[in-house]
């Protein structure tokens, strides 16, 4: 049986008593090694669940439980945002330490990890995230890409079960985002790091194994890249775009053409049509 990580069970918030609810009886497990990605307009309630997973907010009700420590339990909060590190929209906002090397120890200081311990922990993380030639580089001095790259290899320094994406690659340029995707693509492939993605860009969440469409609050679909990307027109409706292949994918379909529905990621797309082209 695979083991669940992270549990929600029911949760409601809203910033106020008299506010409205941002989450609204939402319930989901994520799965040891999963990449789930959280999907939805601004406003659905994204950004609020991910911290409500790492403890930054406590649900007004319901639970949620990370490896069995719930957020909710003071004696707990240090145990959860331990094994859950979450990766900030603003890559600027993120950095606290004057060089690379500074800012990816930060976080093993706070958590009193041994010296030698913290140098060997600080070599592996930026390896990970192919960082380790800018170990003395001023933060001021990186692209994007590379800040956001940095930023989780503080997170992977202090040995998380988790890493949350929240819009992390929102404000990266292309080049910057295509670097943080490749690099949480091998973590989670490779190193068997679970990953949740909270993001508007679909295009980011075709990689994912499992998609949560959010929408005012609630949970209104959840399934595999290929069974989400068929309710394109309701993902359309409120607001989102649909990635390039998947977009081609049905004009080929319209055409009469046969394509697997499977083929929502580029790389499947173009075995789908040489398979067309060897048939002809």
């Amino acid at each position: 049986m695979e083991e669940q990580l992270i549990k929600a069970d029911r949760l409601y918030f809203r910033y106020g008593e008299h506010s409205d609810w941002v989450i609204r009886d939402l319930s989901f497990h994520v799965l040891k090694g999963e990449w789930l990605a959280v999907i939805g307009h601004n406003g659905s309630g994204k950004s609020t669940l991910a911290k409500m997973l790492n403890g930054l907010l406590v649900p007004d009700k319901g639970k949620v439980s990370v490896e069995g420590y719930f957020t909710d339990e003071e004696e707990s909060v240090w145990e959860v945002r331990r094994r859950v590190g979450l990766v900030f929209q603003n890559p600027d906002n993120q950095f606290v330490g004057a060089t690379v090397k500074d800012d990816v120890a930060f976080g093993m200081e706070n958590h009193g990890i041994p010296r030698q311990e913290m140098l060997k922990r600080l070599d592996d993380a930026l390896s990970k995230v192919n960082m380790e030639e800018y170990l003395m580089r001023e933060p001021h001095r990186l692209s994007g890409g590379q800040k956001q790259r940095v930023a989780i290899a503080g997170i992977l320094a202090v040995h998380p079960s988790i890493i949350i994406l929240d819009e992390a690659t929102s404000m990266l340029d292309p080049r910057g985002r295509r670097e943080v995707l490749e690099t949480v693509r091998k973590l989670n492939r490779d190193e068997g790091v679970t990953v949740i993605s909270i993001t508007h860009d679909l295009h980011e969440a075709v990689f994912s194994d499992r998609i949560m469409v959010m929408k005012a609050g609630e949970m209104i679909h959840s399934g595999e890249p290929h069974e989400i990307f068929q309710i394109g027109e309701e993902l359309l409706e409120i607001g989102l775009d649909l990635p390039f292949p998947v977009k081609l994918r049905q004009k080929l379909l319209d055409s009469g053409f046969s394509i697997s529905d499977h083929a929502v990621r580029e790389e499947e797309l173009v075995e789908e049509l040489w398979k067309l082209r060897s048939n002809n």
